[in-house]
Parts: structure tokens; sequence; C-alpha cells
């Protein structure tokens, strides 16, 4: 317990609000409560990789007596999430190594982690997991960070498109993330005031969710609605949009103009579709996820300390508790429980979420859903 050890730190995967206040509450603790050496790892594996990382501590992340990685978004340390990392697989076990680290904490989301985990167990590393994906499609955690601060996001978008909506009486359709699951489409569109969400869970009939705008538009004399789309729904026929970047990476995206077009020659009415895109990534961590974040970060230091490897803080009964790694790949991702409270809140609440009576099952393997076993087409 008193030795002085040399710890690691790294984000890998896509970005999201919080990793940064993680770092901080990892540095702080562990310099000031166990007078540990941490080193930051700049992305990820490629860190590893080039033998590369940078002293932490709690004076270098101050500026003039501010804290500023509270709330700054993105990382400090940058972050990868593609590559072919089998191939220098040896390479990145040794660089742990050659860096002389007794344990190294690793943000990242169930991808990223899952491959960091390989890497430990064949290199003998001593590792500490914290989730993070604005997807929130870990699993054993009912919080990963990034998500509440990518749910306030889109939920600006959404009051701002309403009001548009309404003054030119349109159908407005919002693609949000989320990968093969629908926990960001569900919870910003409940908070958001939507009127229909489509979530990769739960199928939906074309003529159910246009009933739903004919029955606003007559029954109850408002002429506008708000839909939110996750961008892993499916067609009516069962069948995913994505495109192919100019890099030939495959992407995530187009279910909203599918969507859009149907309502308006089905309909009859305007419809207009925003796709937030990264957006969702981006800005300054709201209060929830900092104190996710801190949490986290301090569990994470006390986990090494205690020499508990192999495992990752999740957020359980409004406490952070620790999971087997191995377990947490073998339920992930969590999907929405198609007639879980949230869904069935949302249909209390008149909004169409789909056919309740024809969802998939909440343990579907999620690459049979996904185009060549891509880890995050939608980073």
């Amino acid at each position: 317990m008193n030795q002085r050890k040399r710890i690691g730190i790294l984000t890998s995967g896509g970005d999201c609000p919080g990793l940064n206040a993680v770092i901080r509450a990892v540095v702080s603790y562990a310099t000031t409560e166990y007078n540990w050496e941490v080193r930051g790892i700049p992305y990820a594996t490629q860190g590893l990789l080039e033998r590369k990382s940078v002293v932490l501590n709690q004076y270098g992340l101050e500026r003039h007596g501010t804290d500023p990685l509270l709330s700054m978004g993105g990382t400090i340390l940058g972050s990868l999430n593609k590559g072919n990392t089998e191939a220098i697989a040896e390479e990145i076990i040794a660089g742990y190594h050659d860096l002389e680290l007794d344990a190294l904490i690793a943000i990242g989301g169930d991808g990223s982690l899952a491959l960091l985990q390989n890497l430990a167990q064949r290199g003998n590393w001593n590792l500490v997991a914290v989730p993070k994906t604005i997807d929130n499609d870990v699993a054993h955690t009912a919080l990963s960070i990034g998500f509440n601060s990518a749910v306030s996001t889109i939920l600006d978008a959404l009051d701002r498109l309403s009001y548009t909506a309404a003054s030119h009486d349109r159908v407005m359709v919002v693609e949000v993330m989320g990968r093969t699951t629908g926990h960001l489409a569900l919870h910003s569109g409940i908070v958001g005031g939507a009127d229909a969400i489509l979530i990769p869970e739960i199928p939906y009939s074309l003529n159910n969710l246009c009933k739903q705008i004919q029955h606003l538009r007559t029954l109850c004399g408002r002429k506008f609605a708000i839909i939110v789309v996750a961008e892993g729904a499916k067609t009516a026929e069962g069948e995913g949009r994505y495109y192919k970047d100019a890099l030939g990476e495959v992407r995530l995206r187009g279910i909203g103009e599918y969507i859009a077009t149907e309502i308006e020659q089905r309909v009859g009415v305007e419809a207009r579709v925003t796709v937030l895109g990264h957006v969702q990534r981006g800005g300054a961590p709201s209060a929830l996820d900092r104190l996710i974040a801190t949490a986290f970060g301090k569990s994470a230091v006390d986990m090494v300390a205690a020499e508990n490897y192999g495992k990752m803080v999740a957020w359980q009964n409004e406490r952070v508790v620790t999971v087997d790694l191995d377990d947490v790949f073998a339920h992930s991702p969590r999907l929405v429980d198609p007639n879980g409270f949230w869904t069935e809140t949302a249909r209390s609440l008149g909004i169409y979420i789909g056919e309740p009576n024809h969802s998939v099952e909440c343990n579907a393997n999620p690459k049979e859903t996904t185009v060549e076993n891509l880890v995050d087409p939608s980073q």
C-alpha cells in the first residue's frame, strides 16, 4: 500500500464530455493521497506503441488558480478509435512494460475496453477500466461518462427545432447517435417532448407513425411534430442505413432521410431532417457527468491501491461498484428494454415508440446488426 507506484492513464475510442474530469480526479487523488506518479499516455495504444507518456500532477492541471479540466470537453490526452491493433499487439504490450507502469487506468467504451483487456491478459498488465460513451450501452453500469451531456446537447437542439417546426407547420426528424442501441434517442426524446421515438430495439410501423402525426394535426390541432430517430434504427423492411466515406469507412447515417421521405409521401406534409452528428460529442460536461467522472476517477485509484485489477468501475443504485471486465463484455452492448421503465414512460405520455409486441430480444447479439462487425461505425 505504501509503495510508490507509477500508473498510466489513457482515453480510447470516441471522445465525449467528462473525460478530462476523470483524468483530473485520478491525478489529484493519486498524487495527494498516495504520492504516486501519474503518466498520461497520448492517443491510447499509439502512445504505448511509441513509448510516449507525460507526467501529470495536480499543479500542472491548474491554470491561474482555476481548474479547467472540470469544464473542458474532449480529452487532453487525445484518443484513437480505429487501427489494425492486432498486427502490432506485441509492440503495444511491450510499451506498457517499457514505460515501467505498475498499473493502467483506461477510459473507454465497450469496444476499446475489450481490446485493452485482451492486451492486458496477454501482456500481464494491471488494468482498471472506466466506462465512457454517449451511447450509454456498456453493460452493468446505469451511466457511462458523456451520456448525460449528450442528452443535454440534443435537448437544446430539440427545443430550438420545436420553434421553427411550429412556425412552418413542419415535421422535424432528428437523427441522433447511439450505434445499435436507443438509449440516447429514448432519453433525449422524452425530455425534449418528441412525438415519436424510433430505436433499433423496437420495430415500428410506418402506418402507425403517420397515424400519430395525423392525430396531432386533426384531433389535437397541432400542425407540427418532432420525431427522434436513433442512427441504428432500421427501415420498415428491417434494413440499416449506412454510407461509405472518402476513406472507405462505413458509417451509420440515412435513417432520418428515409423517415422524412416516407412521412411526406404518406401524410403529405413537409418534413425536414437534422442529423446532429458529432455536435453530440462536444461541449462542456454536464453537472451529472462531472460528478460521475469524479466518483469513477477516485474509485479507479482505490482499485489500483487494492490491486483489484481486471475490473471496471460502474454506477449502480446511486453508488460506484466494481464489476469483472469479462462479464461486462459478455453482456455488452446493453440494449434498451422494450418494456422497461423508460419505454413505458414514453408510451404513457402518448409518444409513439414502435410496436411493443414485436420488439427484439434484449440479449440479441449486436454483431448481427452491424456492417462487417464494425466496433463503432458512428465515431
